[in-house]
């Protein structure tokens, strides 16, 4: 909200996350397109989020509506963009699989 208490437009808030990334110098040298946009905090926000659900063992097919929901997705199919696979979140959607899969058998 603007000091008068206006909402503010996009390309305001745009603008000051850019500053804000030059001033904290952090910028992508990796070859790609565009430098870091204000809404790729929410693709990490989403990514880092299953990534814990996976690592504290939740059911992450059950909870995905509610991180739909707290990104103000109506559908969940929006919320599936943003989940981009990293290495870590395929590691451990992998764990998760290697257990349903290959269930330890334990011996008396």
């Amino acid at each position: 909200m603007a000091r008068n208490g206006a909402r503010l437009n996009q390309s305001t808030i745009e603008g000051a996350f850019r500053r804000t990334c030059e001033h904290a110098g952090i910028r992508r040298d990796d070859g790609a397109r565009y430098q870091p946009r204000l809404h790729d905090l929410r693709h990490t926000f989403a990514v880092t989020r299953v990534t814990t659900w996976y690592r504290q063992g939740q059911n992450v097919q059950r909870l995905l509506p509610h991180l739909s929901t707290y990104l103000g997705h109506v559908h969940l199919a929006a919320t599936q963009v943003y989940l981009s696979m990293t290495p870590e979140l395929l590691q451990q959607a992998n764990r998760r699989f290697q257990r349903y899969a290959i269930p330890r058998t334990h011996h008396a």
